[in-house]
This record gives structure tokens, sequence and C-alpha cells, in this order.
């Protein structure tokens, strides 16, 4: 099968091992960040985008205890860089990077992605960054997806924040993985059948209790191969799985278990059933 797998997603489904405590990080004041510590903790060397010199690309500032990151704006040839686990609030300097292509800036101070901003995360350019095709905001504080306009965004991973409304994703043609796992979902309003891309989608852990909110997913229904829906209230109706599947017949795996042939012919003539239903009330 070629979907992924759910533990898989997102550098081994990271929100299940948190890779420090709050008490530890708080010990340490933030700081800015420096030349020194950039050049401490750049790797892979290659030929910029012009072909004329040679730059490292790859920046891991991985639980740094940052607040400031605004030097970053001159380092305008890195293709891959890791922020996760500071205390950021202002992304702005990140909107020169026009070359990046992965982007992880989970458990920082994230509040809001609205417009061209994130809120007192303030800045993100995304006219420019159009080579980005993944990005990680995982353990933050977003209400909403609103504002995520990246052209070209592959992957996206929002898990642990307190997202309520999903918006602005019919932007995200080319999304194939959207983890949006522990956040405060009640719909699944705001799937779009633009997002012609998806096949894997993580909702588990929300408050969806209402088959109603399948519906929002009949415009990816042809693409989408892999649903998480575990742990929220709809998971723990009578035939919920027979429920979604004959909702997305196409799907192949829903929550850990994959799809089994037998399930697929109960949920034929579920369909069946009710296509024949509607037609005698029709009459």
């Amino acid at each position: 099968m070629s979907v992924i797998d759910d533990d898989d997603v997102s550098l081994g489904d990271s929100e299940e091992k948190p890779e420090y405590t709050a008490s530890k990080q708080d010990e340490i004041e933030p700081c800015s960040l420096t030349q020194d510590i950039i050049g401490q903790n750049l790797s892979l060397l290659c030929r910029t985008g012009d072909g004329l010199s040679h730059a490292f690309v790859r920046l891991d500032l991985h639980n740094r205890n940052l607040a400031d990151i605004v030097i970053l704006s001159s380092f305008v040839h890195l293709r891959f860089l890791d922020i996760s686990s500071n205390y950021l609030t202002d992304l702005s300097p990140l909107a020169t990077l026009t070359e990046l292509l992965w982007l992880k800036a989970d458990t920082n101070r994230v509040q809001s992605v609205q417009g061209n901003t994130i809120q007192t995360v303030s800045g993100l350019d995304y006219d420019k960054l159009t080579n980005l095709v993944s990005l990680e905001l995982r353990g933050n504080l977003l209400k909403t997806t609103d504002g995520i306009y990246l052209p070209n965004l592959r992957r996206l991973y929002l898990a642990q924040n307190k997202i309520k409304r999903l918006e602005g994703l019919d932007k995200l043609e080319h999304l194939t993985i959207l983890h949006l796992r522990d956040n405060q979902l009640e719909t699944l309003d705001g799937i779009s059948a633009s997002m012609k891309s998806l096949q894997y989608l993580n909702i588990r852990g929300n408050l969806v209790s209402s088959q109603d909110a399948l519906e929002s997913l009949m415009g990816v229904a042809r693409t989408l191969r892999v649903l998480v829906l575990a742990d929220n209230p709809l998971s723990q109706t009578d035939d919920y799985r027979l429920i979604v599947i004959s909702r997305l017949p196409l799907l192949e795996r829903l929550d850990k278990g994959h799809i089994s042939l037998v399930e697929q012919v109960e949920a034929q003539e579920r369909i069946r059933e009710f296509q024949n239903f509607t037609e005698q009330e029709d009459h």
C-alpha cells in the first residue's frame, strides 16, 4: 500500500513522545539566535540555486531556548530548517528564505495563522515560500488553519493545537498528508474538493460526534486512502466502521485497521439497501 502509516507520519508521529518538559526548559532564560549558534549547527553543503557557489542548506536549531531568530533572514540558501521546541512567536525572518523546502516549528508559542502572518508569530510571506513542501506546527496554540497559503505544500502537521475551525485549506491542492490529531474540531467543514491530492487525514482525538461530518469528506473521497478517526465520539457509535466505509468506499485503512474485503462487501450492501429505501420513498 502506497499510503503512509499512522505511526510513520511526521518523523514517527513524535507527538506521542514529548522531547522535553516545560519545567526543564523554563529553567533556562530564552535567548536570541547568534552567528556562533548557527555556525555550530549548519550541515549539508550543496550548490546554491544559481549554481555559482556552495552553501550549507540544513540548520538544526531544535530546543535551543530561542526567542528571537532575526539573524536567520540573511541565510537565504537554507532548504531544511528545524526551529522546534523554542520560545518563538515571530517567524517573519523566514520570509526571505525562498529556497526553503522543509520547516519544522512545532512546540513554540504560535497562536494564530491569519492572512500572511501567524499572529504575534508575524510576517511569514507565503507568496515567497513557494518551494516549501513540508510544514510542522505541532504543539502550538493555533485556533484555525486559515492563512496557510503555501501553493506547493505536500505535508502539513498541526497536531496538539487548539484548532476549532478548518479554513483556507482549499488553497492546498497538492497536499497529501494532513495531520490534525488532538485538536478541538467538532466538524470537518473546510475539507475541500479542491484538495485533490489528499491521501492521509488524521483527526484522532477531536470532538467529532455526528455522521454528518463525513459529508465534508465526499469531495476528497476519490483520493483519500487513510482516515484516522479514533478517540472521537463518532468512533464509539454502533457500526462505526461500516458507516465510514460505506461513505468512503475507496479507503484502504480506517484507524489502525486495514479495511477487509468482508467490510467492503457489507458496506456495498448497506449502500444498496439505502438506495432501495430511497427509491421506495420516492414512489
